[in-house]
């Protein structure tokens, strides 16, 4: 006989219970399970709570952090980071102005719900400042340096004097004439 699909397969119904808790877990389905895992990681993970892959070192341990600990350190800082706020300043190369580049940008950053300002330089180039949760901060940078406004053409995007912050300073997106 086959277990049923909806109850977890390691208590099926023809073996005796070990106990009377495993009696109880029958009649729980398998999705209930698995969203008790899934609230139970995501506790964990607010509170910076992170389990380490089978046979992963350690860390903080000099020498012996390999690429897949590096990979598995950045998971976890991605898990962590979500509400973490960021500053970065930025400016644009390319053809950037005279082709609404500041008025897309500032409509792309408050789509995002980011904060901050930009501005055409003398030099050609547009410069701001970018502030907000950091996965939003990094969206906005990958935007800046390669989509931009319809008619722009993007040389490249340096970004400098990136920083955690507390609290935002701006509580906008403008553009500075």
């Amino acid at each position: 006989m086959l277990p049923d699909p909806g109850v977890c397969p390691s208590l099926a119904k023809d073996r005796a219970p070990r106990c009377a808790l495993e009696s109880f877990c029958r009649r729980i389905p398998v999705s209930a399970h698995l969203a008790g895992v899934g609230l139970l990681i995501a506790f964990l993970s607010t509170l910076g709570c992170f389990v380490r892959a089978p046979g992963q070192p350690p860390r903080n341990v000099p020498g012996t952090q390999n690429a897949f600990s590096k990979y598995s350190l950045s998971m976890s800082m991605n898990m962590a980071e979500g509400d973490t706020l960021i500053s970065v300043d930025y400016e644009i190369f390319g053809k950037v102005q005279g082709v609404f580049f500041r008025k897309y940008t500032q409509a792309e950053g408050k789509k995002l719900g980011l904060v901050g300002w930009v501005q055409n330089t003398d030099q050609g180039t547009v410069q701001g400042q970018l502030q907000g949760p950091i996965s939003k901060v990094r969206h906005m940078q990958e935007w800046l340096e390669t989509r931009g406004s319809p008619k722009s053409h993007i040389d490249r995007a340096n970004f400098r004097n990136e920083k955690v912050i507390v609290k935002l300073d701006y509580s906008d997106f403008q553009i500075v004439k």
